[in-house]
């Protein structure tokens, strides 16, 4: 049986994270940014068509998330992101690393980014 991949089993900390270049956003007023990822694909369409399910779906990161990814530059490692985190927001993002390691371990697994290993 394979065991699910943990946070603590890739250290997150080495990569460089590089947003998906296909993947639509925007900034609100309030700085909040919401990601637009478009449906594709044939069981989508037919969602749409049938259904009537929206092409695009609309993710909205929180505070946090919001700061980091207009920072995401596909240069700076995520110790670099962290040590801006941790300027602008101080105690209220801790525990800092594990936080951004999770955070982006989902926007990977959504392929929302890809992670480069630091050279």
């Amino acid at each position: 049986m394979k065991k699910k991949e943990n946070v603590i089993d890739k250290n997150y900390l080495e990569f460089i994270p590089e947003r998906n270049s296909l993947l639509a956003w925007k900034t609100d007023k309030k700085g909040i940014v919401t990601l637009d990822v478009e449906n594709t694909g044939f069981f989508n369409r037919l969602a749409q068509k049938c259904f009537n399910r929206p092409k695009y779906t609309h993710v909205h990161l929180d505070k946090l998330g919001s700061f980091v990814w207009p920072l995401i530059d596909g240069k700076k490692n995520i110790i670099e992101l962290g040590k801006e985190v941790d300027a602008h927001f101080g105690e209220e993002a801790a525990p800092l690393y594990e936080r951004l390691a999770k955070f982006f371990q989902v926007l990977e697994s959504y392929h929302f980014i890809k992670l480069n290993k630091d050279v």
